[in-house]
């Protein structure tokens, strides 16, 4: 069962955002509301933040102090490709890197509908080779997402292989947006259990990010992709959310082609509950997991920071 925390804060956050109208939300609004939400969000103990410029984009290195040498976390924020960035997401990842000893690179990639699909695409895909190009290895970086930023991790991991660039040591996915056309089965049935969205909802905002006629394209949904030769992914995703399909399909598929895909389905739990670490004892839990299989899969020492 859900802590006393957990159920407070999913019945407080769930209807602040099931009263936005997301067919009239003005999306500057919306940036400035996620915003001022950030604000309750501290900067991590022990984490140096460093302002950086890469191909031409701002971005945050958060190094903890024992950061092991030519390791690295590239995290692609989430915020539906619309909002989001260092503010809203330095806390999360800063925390991540410290559990897992290694240097974060948290870039602001482009937003919609400024800049629509694939930009967003562009930008990850050239970062990572800008990364390479400073001379981190591949087997030594684990790409990472929440949300839209999963989804923007799986086009990236594709692009990549496409284009047959080394790929990385591993991909963590926070529950994933990987189907913008929303065909998956939880879309109905857990309509009312999610305290976060509406499936109505979802065409209002992805209209910002493609056309209709890309929903299916496989690096706006990557569930429709061929996803041969993907690196090890680890996935965790909330048991109510409407979103819950794309997650158990990509593990099948991944499966399916080869590969190997570790998923966890947390009981009760929503839409990224990871960025209530601060709050509730399941974000800190999820976190300290998120840490350890990144330190895991860059090989980083035994002993895991609390």
């Amino acid at each position: 069962m859900a802590s006393w925390r957990a159920r407070s804060i999913r019945s407080l956050t769930g209807r602040y955002l099931k009263s936005i109208d997301a067919r009239h939300a003005d999306v500057n609004e919306m940036r400035k509301r996620w915003h001022r939400f950030a604000g309750m969000l501290r900067s991590v103990r022990g984490v140096e933040r460093t302002e950086a410029n890469i191909n031409g984009l701002h971005a945050e290195w958060l190094a903890p102090g024992d950061a092991a040498d030519g390791k690295l976390l590239l995290y692609l924020h989430g915020g539906a490709y619309i909002m989001g960035g260092c503010r809203t997401h330095r806390q999360l990842v800063g925390h991540i890197a410290k559990i897992a000893g290694v240097k974060a690179l948290l870039p602001e990639y482009r937003l919609a509908p400024e800049h629509r699909f694939p930009a967003a695409i562009d930008d990850a895909t050239a970062i990572y080779r800008s990364l390479l190009e400073q001379g981190y290895a591949a087997e030594n970086i684990v790409v990472a997402g929440d949300s839209a930023g999963g989804g923007l991790t799986m086009a990236t991991l594709l692009s990549l292989r496409h284009s047959g660039d080394p790929l990385p040591a591993g991909a963590c996915l926070l529950s994933p947006w990987l189907d913008l056309s929303g065909s998956g089965e939880s879309m109905t049935t857990h309509a009312q259990k999610d305290p976060w969205f509406r499936p109505a909802d979802l065409p209002d905002v992805t209209r910002h990010y493609c056309d209709e006629s890309q929903l299916t394209d496989p690096l706006v949904s990557p569930v429709y992709a061929n996803l041969a030769g993907m690196p090890p992914l680890y996935i965790q995703v909330g048991a109510d959310e409407i979103l819950l399909s794309d997650s158990t399909r990509i593990t099948e598929k991944i499966i399916a082609a080869g590969g190997s895909a570790d998923l966890e389905i947390w009981p009760e739990m929503w839409h990224v509950f990871q960025m209530f670490l601060r709050f509730m004892p399941e974000g800190r839990q999820a976190v300290q997991k998120i840490g350890a299989y990144v330190r895991a899969t860059l090989q980083v020492g035994d002993n895991l920071e609390t």
